[in-house]
């Protein structure tokens, strides 16, 4: 039943992914904490949406904004490997509050609620008129690339972050897709490469069917949504950005991503 329900997640998501620049990787974790323990669970949504980026690479790589991916990118490589390392390094982080909702306990983690507030902030630059108007200067590229890259490692959820301060650097539609997916790429690159010293350990190598058959979904999903893609207008890209930044905020904010 994992396997199913994994499977149908990650075609989905992938789908919208191509629209958003993010996605696969901030939902499809929760689910697999839904069957495994949370180091797990990021590592081996980590290969699924590794072997994705691979694919959406060799269909759109070549529109990325070289220097957009240096000034973003390089700072999110360092700060990945830093967050991937505290990851397996942290001992056990006691929830911020928990509640009970509909006889269900959920608990909201402090690394969490921190990317829910920074992903709300983000969204209302995208939906409010005035703000929606502004780009970021060359110069946050950097923080931009930092903090999702660190949340990344740390949390899974390097996505978000990383669309909301891209959505903003000037870049066409084709571009800026192109150029999430090589950042992201990067950044998968790393936190796997950190993530694989413990696989073992953590026994994310006894769940190679569900890796394959997750990411065959996802694949199929990007595909599809590739085709959509000429479809679209960059507005439409940036206000689905907005609406699924707010979703998923809270969701990490609620406890129940």
């Amino acid at each position: 039943m994992e396997i199913f329900i994994i499977c149908v997640v990650a075609f989905v998501v992938a789908i919208l992914t191509f629209f958003s620049g993010f996605g696969l990787g901030t939902i499809l974790t929760p689910v697999f904490m839904i069957f495994f323990p949370v180091n797990i669970a990021i590592g081996l949504t980590g290969v699924v949406h590794f072997f994705n980026n691979i694919f959406k690479l060799l269909l759109v790589g070549k529109k990325a904004d070289s220097r957009v991916v240096l000034r973003f990118g390089i700072p999110a490589i360092i700060a990945a490997a830093l967050g991937s390392w505290l990851l397996l390094n942290i001992s056990d982080i006691k929830p911020l509050f928990t509640y009970t909702l509909f006889d269900k306990n959920f608990e909201v983690f402090p690394v969490k609620f921190i990317v829910a507030l920074l992903l709300i902030i983000f969204a209302c630059l995208d939906l409010i008129p005035y703000f929606s108007k502004l780009e970021f200067g060359q110069e946050k590229l950097p923080l931009g690339g930092i903090l999702s890259g660190f949340f990344g490692g740390l949390a899974g959820v390097q996505g978000a972050l990383r669309s909301a301060f891209l959505i903003k650097a000037g870049l066409t539609k084709e571009s800026f897709i192109a150029t999430t997916v090589v950042v992201s790429t990067f950044v998968d690159i790393t936190r796997l490469s950190v993530y694989t010293t413990n696989f073992d350990k953590a026994g994310l190598t006894d769940n190679l069917t569900l890796v394959v058959c997750a990411t065959l979904s996802a694949i199929v999903g990007a595909y599809i949504g590739n085709k959509i893609l000429k479809k679209v207008t960059f507005h439409f890209v940036k206000v689905t950005v907005a609406i699924v930044l707010i979703l998923i905020s809270l969701g990490l904010g609620s406890g129940l991503l």
